[in-house]
């Protein structure tokens, strides 16, 4: 947010006040909420409206740690609030994401009541910057039908429309962002090449009688459900239809490596875990989410198994 500012004309001086130097915020892995928030009334003040549109439109994935990390294994766009829901509800009680899907047309909801202005920005730098994360996801052109937020309508409601690129309504009953259904289906770009490899290996079966060997079989299906365990277990079907096989066939499959899908499973929480606490410095609940548990407490007793 700083550096945002910075790049709009503001200048270290303006900053020297902050409660926590900019300097030492290198040094820290978060700072509290309520000076995020006094952060954000201040720089609404001084650049004006809009400010949390602009800012949200500049974060990229990377930018959200472990978190936009797992955003980039989704196999499709609206998989994304799946994964913040298990991520916030296991590491933090800062929102939740609910997607409420009615027909074409599926609504999500960011539940995060504003106790004051800075909150009401933030959840707007919020909507814009997962607009920005799900076009890069996908790498499409995808956008909302219409923004809604429960708090009023803002000084500079157009700077709002176009950043928004829809329609943006105040004062209703919740937070919430309209997009396609079929929109949140579309796969992203990484799961597109990876099952187009898969469903090429397919065909390469079928037509020259080259059966994939039992150990690459069980070597992609591990790299699937590594890439998966951040929405939580996948199914023996869903890795299946991604592979382009029925469970059945799957099953077979891994059989003839002598190995089961839960056997995978297992094994591949373990060596995931295992690296994660050897080589990267996420706590143990970010290596629990990243490993598809519910709660830290399950992954600590499975780790002592």
């Amino acid at each position: 947010m700083i550096d945002h500012a910075l790049s709009e004309g503001m200048t270290l001086e303006d900053f020297k006040d902050l409660p926590i130097s900019i300097k030492s915020m290198k040094n820290i892995q978060a700072v509290p909420a309520d000076i995020f928030f006094e952060l954000h009334e201040m720089l609404e003040q001084i650049l004006g409206s809009g400010f949390s549109v602009r800012i949200g439109q500049q974060m990229k994935m990377d930018d959200y740690g472990v978190l936009g990390l797992s955003w980039k294994t989704c196999s499709k766009a609206g998989e994304i609030f799946e994964r913040c829901e298990r991520y916030f509800q296991l590491l933090s009680n800062t929102y939740v994401f609910k997607v409420e899907k009615e027909g074409k047309t599926s609504k999500i909801h960011l539940f995060r009541d504003a106790y004051r202005r800075g909150v009401e920005l933030s959840n707007e730098a919020t909507f814009s910057a997962t607009i920005v994360v799900l076009k890069a996801m996908t790498e499409t052109d995808i956008a909302p039908l219409s923004i809604y937020f429960k708090h009023g309508p803002p000084m500079d409601l157009q700077t709002y429309q176009e950043g928004f690129q829809c329609p943006v309504h105040s004062i209703q009953v919740h937070n919430f962002m309209e997009y396609k259904t079929t929109d949140l289906e579309t796969r992203t770009a990484k799961a597109d090449i990876s099952i187009n490899k898969f469903l090429l290996e397919r065909v390469e079966e079928e037509t020259k009688g080259i059966e994939v060997s039992p150990i690459k079989i069980a070597s992609d299906v591990e790299n699937l459900i590594k890439d998966a365990l951040p929405s939580g277990i996948p199914s023996i079907i869903e890795i299946g239809k991604h592979m382009g096989m029925s469970s059945r066939t799957l099953t077979r499959r891994l059989s003839d490596n002598g190995i089961t899908f839960r056997e995978l499973i297992k094994r591949t929480q373990e060596k995931s875990s295992k690296e994660l606490l050897k080589n990267s410095s996420i706590s143990v609940g970010e290596i629990a989410f990243q490993t598809g548990f519910s709660e830290q407490s399950a992954f600590n007793r499975a780790f002592k198994r």
